[in-house]
């Protein structure tokens, strides 16, 4: 981010939206990654030379992608309400959730629990003799729900959670070492498995399908995700041209893909890396020497960010002084 006066940081220039550039001086972007590598690291008289600038984008977008899956995690957040088809669909930049929890009015955060079993499904129409159904086309015939999509969303699916749909829903039970047990016989006498023994609704993500399933209860409720992005979702589209019908495209020099500056060395010796190692003829000692400098790169910047402060050290410390009760 170049520098900009106070004003244009904290008002936006008195354009709407007024936090645009809030926390923007702690990011290099995209477009400064591949112009400085152009302008520093390939040359005439430099181990890399000869290099499209496309390369180098390309490189610098796989190794932004690669820190924010691992090193450079940041977690994005995101309210929305369950529908009435007990789904919550997927926000665009998704890539995988880190934690799904239902929020209630005066409450906290309720971490909600992933359901191992199947709880969705999709389904072909059969006839009376158990064959599968095709249009005039040869393409299967698909119902709009399969019959657990069904029963789930009725609330009459079966459960091995301990809740509405659980066979030990409403019996009394006595707890042991922290192990509840029933006296409800399914075939033979056994306890709750600790495992499955949480009360509150569970989720399945259908990834194929961008949404989350989720169990009987969640109705009109709302739902917190938080989720890892790639980072390659925020980017400024240009205008379309009057008249034209061709849809706007991403433009890379207006983008707001950016990188942490303690990541920016890192992510300099990643393209480096990336170059060396898919070009012919060149000696394996310098593809090793610029795999080295890439990896001790990251764990400096690892260190650098993992903000292990003594407060926070103090704080666990104390923690170790309390008594159980």
């Amino acid at each position: 981010m170049s520098y900009i006066t106070d004003y244009q940081y904290y008002e936006n220039g008195g354009v709407v939206p007024e936090d645009q550039n809030w926390g923007s001086y702690q990011y290099v972007s995209l477009e400064d990654i591949v112009n400085n590598f152009m302008l520093i690291y390939q040359g005439n008289h430099e181990l890399i030379n000869n290099i499209n600038r496309y390369q180098v984008l390309f490189h610098a977008k796989r190794g932004i992608q690669e820190l924010n899956y691992d090193a450079m995690k940041q977690i994005k957040i995101l309210m929305l309400q369950v529908d009435d088809q007990l789904r919550f669909i997927l926000p665009q930049d998704y890539v995988n959730w880190v934690r799904i929890s239902q929020y209630t009015d005066g409450q906290v955060l309720i971490p909600l629990t992933e359901n191992i079993q199947t709880n969705y499904s999709s389904a072909y129409l059969q006839d009376n003799q158990y064959k599968i159904l095709f249009d005039i086309d040869g393409n299967v015939l698909k119902p709009n729900k399969s019959k657990i999509d069904i029963d789930r969303i009725a609330g009459t699916k079966p459960s091995i959670y301990l809740n509405q749909g659980s066979p030990y829903n409403g019996q009394l039970g006595y707890c042991v070492d922290g192990c509840w047990y029933f006296d409800f016989g399914i075939g033979a006498r056994y306890g709750l498995n600790t495992e499955t023994a949480n009360q509150n609704p569970t989720f399945s993500i259908d990834r194929m399908g961008g949404v989350i399933n989720f169990s009987s209860g969640l109705e009109g409720k709302f739902v917190v995700l938080e989720y890892v992005s790639d980072g390659m979702a925020e980017y400024e589209h240009v205008p379309g041209v009057p008249g034209s019908a061709e849809p706007p495209v991403p433009d890379v020099k207006q983008s707001k893909i950016g990188v942490h500056k303690m990541f920016e060395e890192y992510l300099y010796a990643y393209i480096k890396y990336a170059i060396l190692n898919t070009r012919f003829n060149v000696p394996e000692y310098q593809v090793n020497r610029a795999r080295k400098d890439k990896s001790s790169l990251l764990r400096n910047a690892k260190l650098r960010l993992s903000n292990i402060h003594p407060g926070r050290l103090l704080m666990n410390l104390r923690g170790q002084d309390k008594w159980l009760k």
